[in-house]
């Protein structure tokens, strides 16, 4: 087991803390934003920074992946908890807490019993769906933010998106003016010096804006006065329906989380040549929201934006992390008059900028192009996450998930294996009729035999040999059972019929490449018998089979 900041040495300390600085800048201004994301006090987002980062980088097995409330997880909050109690009352912030800590013992349970393989359930498609429904619904609330437009930021998209369409003509102007200035240094300051800290120093320039033309008291909405101290121990205390009615939400936050960060971490580990462990991971994401839920903040999950610009930076420890956390403990010991007058259209543009990739708009187009039933799927899970909500979302795309896999799992390559003039080599055939030698057919199968294609391993037998000829060509049939790796009752009821058919045809049927694992599981469901022919090979059972025509 690797230490706790492994890698870290003399010669890349300083590196190291510098990328720590780099982290701070980046993180509070987005920590801040996603805090008002989620119906939840500033505080909320920089309390998340402290005591929650500092376990994740003491027990992760990665050395780079950032663990922070993100956006998607922000607005995952506010939807589920919109309904169950009023954003900003002091119900619905001990809501988001026991969320917190319920999400805690999942990641918990997952890592005891090695769950983390549920998360590849969300492929690509359903993850950038879901995510992006989340990014879109964000989005209009921090246009409205941007421009001064109020509107029930817990509200769902359609009443969100109406009421910013019928406020159009509330605009606030120098709101407006600092929302796009904050725009402008943002896209283009990312054009010019990636490695600067752009949303820190839009923030830093607005706020002092704010303060020298005093234009809050012309309408630009500031962040207020943000209570100073560290965050303090406390426990969620609910009732029990409480409790229950918040298992479903944390369900999907600690998917979601467990899909994209132990992926983003494998990805790293792979990349910087490190190892990585997804059940420690699971662990240190567990620990970390326990911690969250009982030091005042929210879900905390993976950033994955925040560890690519670690790596950019350079870094490959958890330092960083640790350099944040003590950073953003300072700052709340003794600078948080700092933040009062920070405005809210600069915090909308920051927000608003660093979730535009989340539409997944590359992906979509993308996917469109590759394969246009995953794009479907895509398409849906973001429809049913911006339409319906973020619970609905998630539980589509699940269905979705087992969908595409059953659709997959039903048409499975089913080859007959035909000698190449040139070198001899068995390969799957290109016309139909094809026989692999003659009288003889070696039919593979490149699945395990269940329900979803049982009878379509069937068909292919039957047609392969009518194809050939029938029984007036064909005397043996070989299945080739290498991929067959299991099998269940459907499955074998579907090959008795094939074994039956082949027996009225007088057609010999054996077996090639049975592995040794399912061996017993096939001779149990009656697929491969004790009286049936098994060769070593498909070259062995074509020549033994030719030789004894």
């Amino acid at each position: 087991m690797q230490p706790p900041l492994a890698g870290l040495t003399r010669k890349n300390l300083g590196r190291e803390l510098l990328a720590g600085v780099t982290l701070i800048a980046i993180a509070i201004p987005l920590n801040i934003g996603y805090a008002q994301i989620a119906g939840l006090p500033a505080t909320a987002g920089l309390y998340a920074l402290i005591v929650p980062t500092l376990i994740w980088a003491l027990m992760t097995s990665s050395r780079q992946l950032v663990a922070s409330p993100d956006a998607a997880a922000a607005a995952l909050v506010a939807s589920s908890l919109g309904g169950l109690a009023t954003a900003g009352s002091a119900g619905y912030a001990t809501m988001a807490l026991a969320q917190a800590v319920i999400g805690g013992v999942l990641f918990l349970l997952m890592g005891v019993f090695k769950l983390g393989f549920l998360a590849n359930f969300l492929s690509k498609p359903i993850l950038v769906g879901f995510v992006g429904g989340l990014a879109l619904d964000i989005l209009v609330s921090q246009i409205a933010k941007m421009l001064g437009v109020h509107i029930d930021s817990g509200g769902e998209f359609v009443e969100k998106l109406t009421g910013l369409i019928t406020g159009l003509g509330t605009i606030n102007l120098w709101s407006a003016i600092i929302a796009v200035g904050s725009l402008v240094v943002l896209i283009f300051g990312r054009m010019l010096a990636r490695a600067v800290p752009w949303a820190l120093i839009v923030l830093i320039v607005a706020t002092v804006i704010v303060v020298l033309t005093h234009a809050d008291k012309v309408g630009v909405d500031v962040l207020g006065e943000v209570p100073a101290g560290p965050p303090a121990l406390t426990w969620p205390m609910l009732s029990w329906q409480e409790w229950f009615a918040l298992i479903p939400s944390a369900i999907a936050l600690t998917m979601v989380t467990t899909a994209e960060g132990l992926l983003v971490s494998r990805s790293y580990g792979e990349k910087r040549h490190y190892p990585t462990n997804a059940n420690r991971d699971l662990f240190a994401f567990g620990f970390a929201n326990l911690a969250a839920g009982a030091s005042g903040t929210f879900t905390v999950g993976s950033s994955t934006s925040r560890t690519a610009a670690m790596d950019a930076a350079g870094s490959r420890t958890q330092l960083p992390s640790v350099v944040l956390a003590v950073g953003t403990f300072l700052l709340l010991m003794f600078g948080t008059a700092l933040l009062t007058d920070i405005p809210s259209p600069a915090i909308g543009a920051i927000v608003a900028f660093a979730v535009v990739p989340l539409l997944g708009i590359a992906d979509f187009r993308s996917m469109w192009k590759l394969d246009r039933f995953e794009f479907v799927i895509g398409i849906a899970c973001f429809a049913v996450t911006l339409f319906v909500g973020a619970i609905p979302g998630i539980l589509v795309a699940f269905v979705l998930a087992l969908i595409n896999m059953a659709k997959r799992a039903a048409a499975p390559a089913i080859d007959v294996l035909v000698s190449e003039p040139e070198t001899g080599e068995l390969a799957a055939e290109t016309e139909p009729g094809g026989v692999t030698a003659p009288g003889v057919i070696v039919v593979r199968m490149a699945a395990p035999l269940f329900f979803a294609n049982g009878e379509v391993f069937a068909g292919a037998i039957r047609s392969a040999v009518a194809d050939a000829g029938g029984s007036d060509a064909v005397h043996d049939v070989v299945i080739d059972m290498e991929a067959v790796t299991d099998v269940d009752v459907t499955g074998s009821e579907s090959f008795e019929s094939v074994r039956e058919w082949l027996e009225q045809q007088s057609i010999g049927l054996s077996f090639s490449r049975v592995r040794s694992g399912a061996k017993a599981r096939l001779a149990r469901f009656g697929v491969v018998e004790d009286g049936d022919t098994v060769y070593r090979t498909n070259r062995a059972a074509v020549s033994a089979l030719v030789k004894s025509e």
